[in-house]
């Protein structure tokens, strides 16, 4: 059994509205993105003026350019989630973090993240992309039992770096934001994690890539049809029978949720996101949106999470508030 004692985010402060894609003239509009993938802002940690001239043309120079690295925003939202959790840095036995484009991977970003935070405690990454959260979910379910009082997890993931401004079918898609979780198998919360679940078709390995120092790249439409196929099923499977469920789904574009949605049976109004402000966040997609609703996780709710990514892989969680 694990539970959730705090939820955080963080998202940078520079915003990329759809006015500024149209400045670059790549060929594209406000209209034809809301049409398109239902997004009409995103943070970067990178300076406007920085994509504006260059277009980041060469990703490796995006790090020294950015204002922000992963550790400092994944200590951000492990820094919200804490606060929320009651907690202190020095409460914590375990950090795992993971996303779509570590810094580092020697050391694992975790170590970093760890201290940034001044926490002296086992740090490990756990990556799996888009659906990193949910691999750390359910590996954390089945070592529940050897775990330390209090967890931490962080899905740092400020993509834009290795972005191709040029490309205005992806450059529209990626935003920045940061995600974390305070967890306990000890300890008891109102928010309980019932269920989680993982998974991985490595066939489609090549669909969805960033490439190292280079720019992302994926099959748009075979990958978005992979999506809304198996976020519908992970709801089906995940939701409680009789039960009303809200729904928090990767936070891909808003028609691929839109579409989901209405193939799993959920009804909008049960529907939480945040894409249309923040954009693809990669793994801190999903977090983000239960971190925004942490106030609305009142006694009796059930929430599925359900992600996909990168591998190609999924999974997800489903949580339930107690009663009062």
């Amino acid at each position: 059994m694990l539970y959730l004692h705090g939820a955080g985010h963080f998202h940078p402060d520079n915003v990329i509205d759809n006015a500024f894609f149209e400045s670059l003239d790549i060929n594209t509009s406000d209209e034809w993105i809301v049409d398109r993938v239902g997004i009409r802002t995103r943070r970067t940690v990178l300076p406007l003026d920085y994509i504006r001239s260059t277009f980041n043309a060469d990703p490796s120079a995006a790090d020294e350019a950015a204002e922000y690295t992963n550790a400092q925003t994944g200590a951000r939202a492990a820094q919200h989630a804490l606060a929320r959790a009651g907690r202190d840095p020095s409460d914590v036995g375990l950090v795992i973090a993971g996303s779509c484009t570590p810094a580092t991977t020697c050391p694992a970003e975790a170590c970093t993240i760890a201290g940034e935070l001044g926490i002296e405690a086992a740090a490990y990454d756990v990556n799996s992309a888009c659906s990193s959260l949910a691999a750390q979910l359910h590996l954390l379910m089945g070592m529940a039992d050897s775990l330390p009082d209090f967890v931490l997890l962080v899905q740092p993931d400020n993509s834009t770096r290795e972005i191709n401004y040029r490309d205005r079918d992806t450059c529209v898609l990626w935003g920045d934001g940061s995600s974390a979780m305070v967890l306990s198998a000890r300890h008891a919360s109102a928010v309980r994690v019932a269920t989680t679940s993982f998974t991985s078709s490595p066939s489609g390995h090549a669909k969805v890539q960033f490439l190292r120092h280079g720019h992302f790249r994926q099959e748009g439409r075979t990958v978005q049809t992979f999506a809304i196929k198996r976020t519908a099923n992970l709801v089906r499977e995940l939701s409680p029978e009789g039960r009303a469920t809200h729904f928090v789904g990767h936070q891909a574009n808003l028609s691929m949720l839109t579409s989901s949605c209405r193939r799993a049976g959920i009804d909008q109004t049960h529907h939480w996101y945040n894409v249309d402000r923040f954009g693809n966040c990669g793994a801190a997609g999903a977090g983000s949106v239960l971190s925004e609703h942490w106030d609305d996780l009142t006694p009796g709710l059930s929430v599925v999470m359900a992600v996909v990514g990168s591998g190609l892989s999924w999974g997800g969680a489903r949580l339930e508030v107690a009663l009062a």
